[in-house]
């Protein structure tokens, strides 16, 4: 008897074990893989069982969050919805979150362990912190000032701080209400299928994810590998340039919105918008020096982040030489967006220096101790002082007696650059206006913001639209904004 007592009590003990191991199995190996199951609830329960920590704009919180009283119990809320729409993207409990409810989750949610002091115990005792603050670096007058500038216009703004990289102003139009996709209910799946089945795309982030032909305002980039390669040593010599310029292996011509083009200096080229110079400045300069000072300004960056990716823009890295000439001018197969656009003003107004623009001030958490903090950092130098230098004075006289004369500001000084980019079969499609530009008061030491606006305007006469006309205006009121002038 003794003998089966003691069978019994060693298979009890085996029995004790092996479900000891199968716990420490599920809840320590496994613990992972059902955390992040679909059908697992919890997470999701929890995730909305709080309020979502805020986004803050100037001091003011642009995001909140209601209690409802449901299961997935706070809904998150946005104030000016469509203003900021851009900048927090939108966190709904059905179709997940976007922009900076994405890139920041961690720390809004309370997930990030840089808002607890003993992120350990909090893993012990599933405990969760309150949602943390996400301080951006948006200036709300420069915000305001875009949106309204481009009112029922589609486009797209995008201001810099030269010196740091600050994002202080980010707009696309058309907006939406990211209000509309918080929520469960039939009326969030309404919302979200009219969104994405609306044209005009209210949901695509023109700054950051739409890439454009950039037109004119690359000229820019040109001027300065003219320039920093030697084919250019003195911006008021003749630049013995054809008008028309026949395009390199073709019979194509390239003729100029303007007179005064043949053997134009750089000065007055830049200032008048010669195409037919820089498309010659392109092929002399040559392919390489074209592409690698492209990059340096942050052409064909994959990696790019604010912290959201942004889309790369694009100069093509294989071009023959008509090809190659249209590239100079923006068109071809250029293509850039507001943002990048933005960086190439900045590194002009900068001394060269492009700055890799964050829209992250701090975090902080829920009672604002700050957990973390953004500073400057420089991407490339793209040209050396002496080059930006001249850039500058070709961008103030663009705007002082050329074709950007409506970005004037008494008090500051301002440098621009015009774009009307052609694109469409056959250069059908109605042409985007481009204006970047930069700006500092009389009485300031630098530049305080540099500013790209674009505008698709596709209801607009093909004769109404231009750079230094529809844009030009647009980027005038942000610049005063941020001025205060």
């Amino acid at each position: 008897m003794t003998k089966y007592i003691r069978r019994a009590a060693v298979l009890c003990a085996v029995l004790l074990v092996a479900l000891l191991v199968n716990a420490t199995r599920v809840q320590v190996l496994q613990a992972s893989s059902y955390d992040d199951n679909p059908a697992n609830r919890r997470q999701t329960i929890a995730r909305w069982g709080q309020p979502r920590g805020d986004i803050v704009v100037d001091g003011r919180s642009v995001t909140g969050s209601r209690d409802t009283g449901e299961q997935l119990r706070y809904e998150r809320t946005y104030r000016n919805g469509p203003l900021y729409a851009p900048v927090t993207g939108f966190a709904s409990q059905v179709y997940g979150t976007a922009f900076l409810e994405s890139a920041e989750d961690s720390v809004l949610s309370g997930t990030d362990p840089m808002l607890s002091p003993l992120p350990l115990w909090n893993d012990v005792t599933r405990a969760q912190n309150a949602g943390g603050k996400v301080v951006t670096t948006i200036n709300e007058a420069a915000q305001q000032a875009a949106y309204g500038g481009l009112g029922d216009r589609r486009g797209a703004v995008a201001a810099i701080e030269p010196s740091t990289g600050r994002i202080l102003a980010l707009v696309s139009a058309p907006s939406y209400d990211p209000g509309e996709l918080s929520g469960t209910g039939e009326e969030v799946t309404r919302a979200w299928r009219r969104l994405n089945g609306d044209e005009s795309r209210p949901m695509l982030n023109r700054a950051i994810r739409q890439t454009y032909p950039p037109g004119s305002t690359f000229k820019v980039v040109t001027a300065a590998a003219a320039l920093e390669s030697g084919v250019v040593t003195d911006v008021d010599a003749p630049t013995k340039s054809p008008n028309p310029y026949t395009l390199p292996g073709t019979t194509t011509s390239l003729t100029n919105e303007v007179d005064g083009c043949e053997d134009a200096s750089l000065r007055y080229a830049f200032e008048w918008s010669c195409n037919t110079v820089f498309a010659k400045l392109g092929v002399d300069v040559g392919l390489r020096d074209m592409t690698g000072t492209a990059a340096d300004f942050g052409f064909n960056n994959r990696g790019l982040r604010i912290p959201f990716p942004v889309a790369p823009s694009n100069f093509d890295t294989r071009l023959d030489k008509a090809q190659l000439a249209l590239s100079s001018i923006g068109q071809f197969d250029t293509r850039a967006t507001p943002l990048q656009m933005a960086m190439l003003s900045a590194a002009v107004a900068g001394g060269g220096s492009v700055k890799s623009p964050y829209l992250v001030e701090r975090r902080t958490s829920a009672g604002g101790g700050t957990v973390s903090t953004a500073g400057p950092r420089t991407l490339h130098q793209a040209m050396n002082p002496a080059t930006a230098l001249r850039l500058r004075e070709m961008m103030t006289d663009v705007v002082s007696e050329g074709t950007g004369t409506n970005a004037a500001i008494p008090g500051a000084t301002v440098g621009g650059k015009t774009g009307t980019a052609q694109h469409g079969i056959g250069n059908a499609g109605t042409p985007y206006a481009w204006f970047i530009s930069w700006a500092q008061a009389d009485d300031a030491l630098q530049p305080a913001v540099a500013v790209a606006v674009v505008v698709e305007d596709a209801d607009a006469d093909r004769g109404d639209i231009s750079g230094g006309g529809d844009a030009a205006p647009i980027a005038k009121a942000v610049m005063q904004a941020v001025l205060g002038l």
